[in-house]
């Protein structure tokens, strides 16, 4: 074999084998995206750092997904830009389902520059969700998902800043036991991975209490006509029914518990049944009905946040649910971790470790946020506060004392 065909073959060999080798940190893509275990997304040029999330638009439940999506809003105004690239949320409906949670999923994964999930909203949604992001390496920080075993399923991406159910529960039936008197209650969820989760909860921490839980019943979402499930559940004679659920179902079961034979018993809801949707709803029917609330302490923060969601949404926060502020506090911890890992490539292109970033949102310590500090633990837990109980007076939610 000639010298010159000895050449043409080593010519070919080099290049098929620098065309099937990673790209050096010199052709501009950084090298802690050869390093990463999941790769980096790649931002191009003149594109957005996208944060995506899956919130419940329309239907019956929209007032929850506008209201977090819009505090969501205001955290991407705040943030400040990497470089030339700027933040973007993009909302996708639901519709509150889990169908609807995977199929918002499934679309967002295929956004490279989608690099992040301030979400999902509702747990069911969020459950379907999960193994779509955790394939795909998109860190979730929810800031409503507050069923008990999302962060029990061994995944790496989902973590979440509201209270659980559990915790809830938990401080629920102590109210109702030790701060309300009752011994006698009725426990009604709307058959959600949410309501039923709460419910069951209520149902076992009160019966360890001492009190004693006459019913227990679901309903079907969606209906307008309850008064079945709750005459026959007035002849156990409770005094309170508790229910989990949202506030559309809250709203009929309140409206009807009086000509159901529970004029005497009181509502108690959950944080799902709290806002200004419940007390326009039921009127007088709603006075003296209780929930649950994720409110956050009065800071400057706060009245800052506050003064900003008035002016650009012309609402006040907190008026359509009890999540705006962990809305805002969802997205901004995701932009700090974004910002602590992306790297600006010799290209112009903006670079995003996806498993430092999955990483960095689980070990987020001390983040200083609206509703408080947020510090997540080994398997996602980044909130383990309860709740404020506030109880409807004169057409006004107020705190129960």
């Amino acid at each position: 074999m000639s010298k010159k065909v000895l050449l043409f073959v080593f010519i070919v060999l080099a290049m098929v084998m620098a065309s099937c080798s990673p790209k050096a940190a010199g052709s501009g893509v950084p090298a802690v995206c050869e390093e990463d275990s999941i790769g980096c997304a790649k931002i191009p040029a003149g594109s957005t750092i996208k944060l995506g999330m899956g919130a419940p638009l329309t239907g019956d439940y929209a007032s929850f997904g506008v209201d977090i999506s819009q505090g969501a809003t205001i955290a991407i105004m705040d943030a400040e830009p990497i470089g030339d690239f700027n933040f973007e949320l993009v909302a996708q409906d639901t519709g509150g389902s889990g169908e609807g949670g995977a199929a918002v999923a499934n679309k967002l994964v295929t956004d490279e520059t989608v690099v992040a999930i301030p979400g999902h909203i509702f747990s069911g949604s969020t459950e379907a969700a999960m193994p779509i992001y955790e394939k795909a390496g998109l860190p979730m920080l929810s800031p409503s998902a507050t069923n008990p075993p999302l962060t029990q399923q061994g995944t790496s991406v989902f973590n979440r800043i509201a209270f659980t159910d559990a915790v809830q529960g938990q401080f629920a039936a102590d109210y109702l036991y030790n701060k309300l008197g009752f011994t006698k209650i009725a426990v009604m969820h709307d058959g959600g991975a949410y309501g039923q989760g709460l419910a069951d909860v209520v149902r076992e921490e009160f019966t360890k209490l001492g009190g004693e839980v006459v019913a227990y019943e679901a309903i079907t979402p969606g209906e307008v006509d309850y008064t079945a499930t709750l005459s026959a559940i007035a002849a156990n004679n409770p005094q309170a029914i508790y229910f989990g659920g949202y506030v559309a179902e809250g709203v009929v079961l309140a409206n009807q518990m009086d000509q159901s034979g529970l004029a005497d018993a009181v509502f108690f809801g959950c944080d799902g049944t709290f806002g200004s949707e419940f007390i326009e709803k039921t009127g007088a029917s709603g006075e003296g009905a209780y929930a649950a609330s994720v409110i956050p302490p009065e800071s400057q923060a706060k009245i800052d946040f506050d003064a900003q969601y008035l002016k650009e949404f012309g609402v006040e926060a907190g008026s359509l649910s009890p999540y705006t502020w962990s809305g805002y506090d969802a997205a901004a911890a995701l932009i700090a971790q974004v910002r602590a890992v992306a790297v600006l490539g010799d290209d112009g292109n903006l670079y995003v470790p996806r498993g430092a970033l999955v990483q960095a949102v689980r070990n987020i310590s001390g983040f200083q946020s609206i509703t408080g500090d947020i510090t997540c633990n080994e398997i996602g837990e980044c909130n383990t506060a309860g709740p404020t109980f506030y109880i409807v007076e004169n057409g006004e939610w107020v705190e129960a004392k």
